[in-house]
């Protein structure tokens, strides 16, 4: 049973299209890696699978008792954002706001599921340490930690180790890695880095200039829009 379902899929802004056409599949346990050209509507279908913005077009099923607030999102990380006034802890238990209710106020069953994925990730001895003076790589771990918190069984990442240094991306490749193969997470995930696709992935959804391709690792492998012709066999 899918738990989500994009068909003929059209979004934009203001009326102005981005990305259209769209179709795929995922199914509870899949990484798909979304790949493809800068400025062709990626992050942009990520916004719609978060219900930030509405189709232009085509429809968004969800299956399988799949709800948006049940999704976790871990999103691209600007400058700005990299000094965040608040604690590690802070930051991951603002991942439990669709937790709330009608209450206004965390309360212990928040604070002990946020320590639980700080600890999941490797970071509980960062929970009191302020944002802004952690490392690229255990920002991100809070920040994983953080989506951890309103996901059931679904992970949306938007370029998960953008400006992590070689040993960082590749402790992040691992742990998401660990959460879809070990506790079943479904993730989909945004990336440049298509080498990462061909290693995690068990399907790749190609958005850009060229007709959009939705398949599996291998079909990925043969089809035109497969970037290093000569890695085909490999």
């Amino acid at each position: 049973m899918y738990q989500i379902n994009c068909k003929q899929l059209s979004l934009g802004y203001g009326g102005v299209t981005v990305c259209e056409h769209i179709d795929f599949k995922v199914n509870k346990g899949d990484y798909l890696c979304i790949v493809g050209d800068n400025g062709s509507g990626k992050t942009t279908l990520m916004k719609a699978l978060l219900g930030l913005i509405a189709p232009i077009g085509g429809e968004i099923e969800w299956g399988d008792g799949e709800k948006r607030l049940n999704i976790g999102y871990l999103p691209q990380q600007n400058e700005h954002q990299r000094d965040f006034p608040a604690t590690a802890l802070e930051v991951v238990l603002s991942g439990c706001v669709g937790k709330l209710g009608k209450g206004f106020f965390f309360g212990k069953a928040h604070r002990s599921l946020a320590k639980k994925n700080l600890s999941r990730l490797g970071v509980e001895h960062v929970a009191d340490k302020p944002y802004s003076s952690l490392s690229g790589g255990q920002q991100q771990r809070v920040l994983l930690a953080r989506a951890l918190c309103a996901a059931e069984d679904v992970l949306l990442l938007d370029e998960p180790v953008s400006g992590l240094d070689p040993a960082s991306t590749e402790e992040m490749y691992g742990m998401i890695r660990s959460l879809n193969s070990d506790a079943g997470m479904t993730v989909i995930m945004i990336t440049h880095d298509v080498g990462a696709a061909l290693k995690y992935a068990t399907s790749v959804l190609y958005m850009g200039a060229r007709p959009e391709f939705f398949s599996s690792v291998a079909e990925y492998k043969k089809s035109d829009v497969f970037p290093f012709k000569e890695a085909r066999d490999e």
